[in-house]
């Protein structure tokens, strides 16, 4: 349950917008670079690697702001709680990854937003409004369409894409219930140090494989962007509610569908362009909506 102070805190919705925004570009390219790796290594490795560059981000760009007080918790069993579950998210994507077309898996990743607007919902208390529901709904549906369920698209990646944004979308909750008393500096640094130990731990019992210099590169620099889309996902939830700024996680869409062409040759289909501008539109009308919400009234 939050504090009474996240009742009371002001929410500045339009940067939180912008962070989101910054975070898809980011966790697109390291979507990509995961889809790439997979091919030829573990995937529990892969997420090791991901996790040692994310950590080197944390390191270079949190800790020297933030210093000890990035540590600084009275909530550790609820940030080990929150990163197993996002550990088991990400394991469950990038099996779907290894397994689907990239904007295919990212597309029914997308549900994640509704799932977490519901757990925000039931376990926050944050209200759905009218235009919020809408747009959420909307969106879904766009979802529905990129996803073509009726066209053999759920085979095994399918599902685990699916368990992914059940699993995602709660711990878009959980990190905006965590934000109430913990600063994004401090869910990063516990995050990248969580899931690294986590991957680190299990990666043995999924085999290793001895990556040459510039796979090791590519490795790393997947966790470089990982780690930037981190913290920017994070600063986006702690600066407004999950429902406002969670459907803007869509636009990883459009960048998955460039990724997947010019890397993969995946050219979408009509659907996944119509699915697509449905998203991004249900998107932009509540940012329309967030925005105009909170302007300043005009003088008479």
């Amino acid at each position: 349950m939050p504090t009474s102070s996240a009742t009371t805190r002001a929410d500045h919705v339009p940067l939180g917008i912008l962070y989101m925004l910054g975070a898809t570009v980011a966790f697109a390219i390291s979507q990509a670079l995961s889809k790439w790796l997979v091919a030829g290594y573990p995937f529990m490795e892969v997420l090791t690697f991901r996790g040692f560059g994310s950590l080197l981000i944390c390191a270079l760009l949190i800790l020297p702001q933030a210093g000890l007080a990035a540590f600084r918790t009275h909530r550790l069993g609820a940030h080990i709680g929150r990163n197993a579950v996002q550990a088991l998210a990400q394991c469950f994507l990038i099996l779907a990854l290894s397994m689907m077309p990239l904007a295919g898996a990212m597309a029914i990743n997308f549900s994640a937003p509704l799932f977490a607007a519901l757990a925000a919902a039931l376990w926050l208390h944050e209200p759905i409004s009218r235009a919020r529901g809408l747009a959420l709904t909307t969106g879904f549906l766009g979802v529905l369409l990129v996803a073509s369920p009726g066209s053999g698209s759920f085979n095994a990646g399918a599902i685990f894409a699916i368990l992914n944004a059940v699993l995602f979308g709660s711990v878009t909750a959980a990190v905006r219930g965590l934000s109430a008393t913990e600063s994004a500096e401090t869910l990063t640094t516990y995050q990248t140090i969580l899931l690294t130990a986590f991957f680190a731990a299990a990666a043995p019992f999924f085999g290793l494989t001895m990556p040459d210099r510039a796979d090791a590169v590519i490795l790393l620099a997947n966790g470089l962007f990982n780690g930037v889309g981190q913290y920017w996902w994070t600063r986006a939830l702690s600066l407004a509610p999950a429902a406002a700024v969670g459907p803007f996680y869509y636009f990883s869409l459009v960048w998955a569908m460039i990724l997947g062409f010019f890397v993969w040759g995946d050219l979408p289909t009509p659907i996944l362009l119509l699915g697509s501008a449905v998203v991004v539109g249900s998107g932009l009308y509540l940012l329309w909506h967030e925005s105009a919400r909170r302007a300043p009234p005009v003088a008479e």
